[in-house]
């Protein structure tokens, strides 16, 4: 069964050690996520060409 309290007390437990990242951290989790989308983007266009170009 949940125990409503519990689970209160465990929200509360996390959002105590959660801290607001800096403006360095934050930038560099943004580089960090914009270069792995770029990453991805260029492999799915690198998959669509090779099946323009094998006419799959």
């Amino acid at each position: 069964m949940i125990n409503i309290r519990e689970i209160i007390r465990n929200y509360t437990r996390v959002l105590q050690i959660a801290r607001k990242p800096d403006k360095e951290e934050f930038v560099l989790t943004s580089k960090i996520c914009a270069i792995g989308l770029f990453i991805i983007g260029v492999i799915g266009f690198s998959i669509f060409i090779a099946f323009i170009v094998l006419r799959l």
